[in-house]
């Protein structure tokens, strides 16, 4: 069971769920004009069930990132992170297949009940295209590293991520509740997507070697190391400066600012990125930046609850 877990890398899995608290928060802060209240827009069911399957398709991702890059022998000495399962062999490539199809197959349950929770019998619609969304996340997630094909290999890693784990994650949840799209939310949809891409980001620059020998043509083996950096900066300092302009069209009142706090943390990585020359003393920084985004979206979410809470007393 230890092996297990360690291959799901929970250290992930607060980072996957940052689009999805902000995305319900802001639904139940700023409830359409096709509901009355907050109260009838936001559902524990619908957020339960998207909590678990984003929490499915990230570790969906890791098993197959394992088995992909374990069976093409990807990971080998010269990777500096931790040993993953195959490749310390604790784990056989059969059992991790096997794992693979069990998660994908326990995500798309979760998946579809989460579609119906949102749409019932109604919405047909909208019921089939978030049931092809979710079959084209968890064919992602899978087609990463697995595959003669595998997308993670030709540099598009990076395009996923942002996309399923930034768009889809925050504004996808954000219509189940709603039926409308925010065009507000896109700034912190987008800020949400490019910080995950900044962990992944950071994940292939550690490997960017061991990358190369493999054959495994990420961004940071296209680009080199020092615009990999630039691009990190990119990165995190446009998602920083997304959320200040989120907070300001959204006219947060000084005390709602308190998500700034996240911004330390932030900017202390970026830091010790800039003065990084070992790849190796890169592997802890995967942790900080998974974290900060998650305190991130917390904090911004309490600034939201803030606001819902003078909606309710004003009314």
């Amino acid at each position: 069971m230890r092996h297990w877990v360690e291959a799901a890398r929970l250290r992930t899995l607060p980072l996957s769920v940052s689009g999805i608290i902000v995305g319900s928060v802001y639904a139940l802060a700023y409830p359409t004009a096709n509901v009355l209240t907050p109260t009838e827009v936001f559902n524990w069911q619908l957020f339960g069930f998207a909590i678990l399957t984003t929490l499915g398709l990230q570790v969906l991702s890791n098993f197959a990132n394992d088995y992909g890059d374990g069976v093409k022998g990807t990971d080998n000495e010269d990777r500096i992170g931790p040993k993953r399962a195959i490749q310390s062999g604790v784990i056989s490539p059969q059992a991790m297949k096997r794992a693979i199809i069990i998660t994908s197959v326990l995500t798309f349950i979760s998946a579809v009940l989460l579609i119906y929770f949102a749409f019932g019998e109604n919405n047909i619609g909208y019921s089939i295209l978030f049931l092809i969304l979710g079959l084209l996340a968890i064919a992602s997630a899978i087609r990463y590293t697995v595959g003669n094909t595998a997308y993670g290999y030709r540099g598009y890693g990076d395009l996923f991520v942002f996309v399923f784990f930034g768009l889809v994650s925050t504004l996808g949840v954000n219509f189940l509740y709603s039926k409308e799209l925010d065009y507000k939310l896109f700034l912190p949809a987008i800020a949400i997507g490019f910080l995950s891409v900044g962990v992944l980001n950071l994940n292939n620059m550690r490997d960017e070697e061991s990358d190369k020998k493999s054959g495994k043509n990420t961004i940071v083996v296209k680009i080199g190391g020092a615009k990999a950096k630039k691009y990190h900066y990119f990165l995190v300092i446009s998602a920083m400066i997304l959320v200040l302009v989120f907070a300001v069209l959204n006219n947060f009142q000084f005390d709602q600012y308190i998500f700034v706090v996240a911004y330390f943390p932030l900017i202390s990585h970026l830091m010790t990125v800039y003065k990084n020359k070992d790849p190796k003393k890169l592997d802890p920084e995967l942790k900080k930046l998974a974290i900060s985004t998650f305190l991130l979206s917390v904090l911004l979410s309490l600034c939201l609850i803030f606001f819902l809470s003078d909606i309710i007393v004003n009314n």
